[in-house]
């Protein structure tokens, strides 16, 4: 199957949504926000002035959103460099193991190396999904094990 990798667009901002969900629904959520505050919150992200974040969306022939990496860049990295921070790289079941998601983890580092000052590239997975550490160990990827990663909750979904 033929797929084109394209930076997400308004008028996609539906077709992500209901990505968002199958992404939630892939890591065993069962209950979910409303499809409209779910929206609201996608097109707040990505085109909200400023945008919270940025996304590569993977499209079928029959133009379908059938992936998406979505990132931001982050400062300070190295120094008083920046660097690009894959948030949730998705690729949905049918299309797995076909070198989609290679494509889109190329296409992020062309986007990190020709952005100037960005020095990086950076991503996280848990440590109890073998196919995902699995997928980056056969792309090359060594894991860093040089972090803690602290979170605390708003209250806000």
């Amino acid at each position: 199957m033929t797929v084109t990798i394209r930076p997400a667009e308004k008028r996609d901002v539906l077709a992500v949504t209901e990505l968002i969900e199958e992404i939630e629904r892939h890591y065993g959520a069962t209950e979910f926000q409303p499809l409209e505050e779910r929206r609201t919150q996608v097109e707040e992200a990505l085109f909200g002035s400023p945008p919270l974040a940025s996304a590569l969306l993977v499209e079928d022939e029959a133009g379908d959103i059938v992936g998406l990496a979505a990132y931001s860049f982050l400062w300070p990295a190295a120094g008083s460099s920046h660097s690009l921070f894959l948030k949730e790289l998705y690729v949905r079941d049918a299309l797995r193991r076909q070198g989609v998601g290679a494509r889109l983890m190329e296409e992020l580092r062309s986007l990190a190396t020709a952005r100037p000052g960005c020095s990086r590239l950076e991503w996280m997975t848990e440590r109890d999904n073998p196919g995902a550490r699995a997928f980056y160990k056969a792309l090359g990827f060594a894991e860093f094990n040089g972090k803690v990663v602290y979170r605390i909750d708003t209250g806000t979904t």
